[in-house]
């Protein structure tokens, strides 16, 4: 694709990226077939091709409008659209600078900013999202039933080892909305892992990875938020700490990418490279361990596994965790439609409530439409969404791997 970017943004990191992104799209079309917001709209603007062009007109010079924000703001960042694309174009990092460009010249209506200012006040901080947690239980019964079904059960976490001489040592990240909404799912990766002869360490100073606060536009915050999690981690890394373990398959993705979103920054880009490299999902690391320790017997339990984005398309792990849960003795139920999302994408779901909702239901429909007794996820906001609407229990698949998932 040719461009005629405007030479005051063509002169900064983000415009030559942008640009060297934009011409690597050939406009094909694949990308629209794979696109739920596409597949729901019928919108060329609200496909990747249309948006990818929408965004190439604003930093040619063109003056965006709240119709240009509206169609960047309903773009899920699900990625399915790279997974699509034969030319290995690079959307969702077009679309962060995109849009950032957009929000800078389009104001939004005030009760948009209040949402997102809110969000970016509390989903990253856990001790100011506990709170609001707790007390939206207490009040349950008064909220609307959509609002509702959206709070947590939440399940006591369990012992967490101690760390023992001699084993391996990983860090990993405590994360925000999941330790104190699903603090069983690292409690349980910590047991498990300490069974096979790892010490899984969290670092108390580390926190969000930043994917909240950057996705919606509060991009220093996000960014402030990285810095904060390499400078926590750093000391561990230097004393070997051989990988970074990140059980929400969203915060994974942010994490991989911290390399590139700090590479212009002279002095964490290569701090940030090295963490981007140690990254990994759980399953990176238990695919490469004899899980015989354990004794899991699946015994039969039909699953039905809904890969996130964030796993697929994001950090490109595709087709990992089914076959290693049908070893381990688990049925795994067919999903129709697997490639598509749930509609949680991060704050998508509050932000975009009304495609958030029709997602969900297509996602929950063909989840369950192979007669499962539980449906496992690798990520908080899935697990979260889908559990709102889902007739059967919802579950981190790590947690299918402590006694077999038979207290579930």
């Amino acid at each position: 694709m040719q461009t005629e970017i405007l030479p005051e943004i063509l002169n900064t990191p983000q415009g030559r990226e942008a640009d060297e992104i934009l011409r690597a799209c050939v406009h094909c079309g694949f990308c629209t077939a794979t696109c739920p917001t596409y597949q729901l709209l019928g919108d060329e603007l609200d496909g990747p091709r249309g948006r990818i062009y929408q965004i190439k007109l604003v930093l040619e010079g063109q003056t965006p409008t709240r119709v240009t924000q509206q169609h960047l703001d309903r773009c899920l960042t699900c990625r399915s659209c790279e997974t699509t694309c034969p030319s290995g174009v690079r959307y969702a990092r077009l679309l962060d600078i995109g849009r950032h460009v957009v929000e800078e010249r389009v104001t939004r209506p005030w009760t948009e900013r209040l949402l997102r200012w809110v969000l970016v006040r509390t989903v990253p901080h856990p001790a100011r999202f506990a709170p609001l947690l707790r007390l939206g239980g207490w009040v349950k019964p008064l909220l609307p039933s959509r609002l509702g079904a959206k709070l947590p059960r939440v399940s006591p976490p369990g012992p967490w080892p101690s760390p023992a001489s001699g084993r391996r040592r990983m860090l990993v990240l405590a994360g925000c909305v999941q330790s104190v909404a699903t603090p069983r799912t690292n409690a349980v990766a910590a047991r498990i892992l300490a069974r096979l002869g790892i010490d899984l360490i969290e670092s108390p100073s580390a926190g969000c990875c930043g994917a909240a606060a950057y996705h919606l536009n509060a991009q220093s915050d996000g960014l402030a938020a990285m810095r904060r999690n390499i400078d926590a981690w750093w000391p561990e890394i230097e004393q070997g700490c051989e990988a970074i373990l990140v059980n929400a398959s969203g915060c994974g993705a942010m994490v991989k990418d911290y390399g590139q979103v700090l590479a212009d920054d002279p002095r964490y880009a290569e701090r940030a490279a090295r963490v981007a490299a140690l990254a990994r999902d759980p399953i990176e690391i238990l695919s490469t361990l004899d899980l015989t320790p354990l004794g899991i017997s699946g015994g039969g339990r039909k699953v039905a596994f809904h890969a996130p984005c964030t796993l697929q398309h994001g950090q490109q792990l595709k087709q990992v965790v089914e076959p290693l849960l049908a070893r381990l003795g688990f049925v795994i139920t067919p999903v129709p439609d697997a490639h598509l999302c749930c509609g949680s994408a991060g704050t998508y779901s509050l932000t975009q409530p009304e495609l958030s909702t029709r997602l969900l239901a297509n996602k929950v429909a063909a989840l369950e439409s192979g007669m499962p007794e539980l449906i496992a996820t690798a990520n908080i906001g899935c697990q979260l969404q889908i559990a709102s609407a889902a007739q059967i229990p919802v579950v981190h698949w790590l947690e299918l791997l402590e006694d077999g998932g038979v207290a579930l």
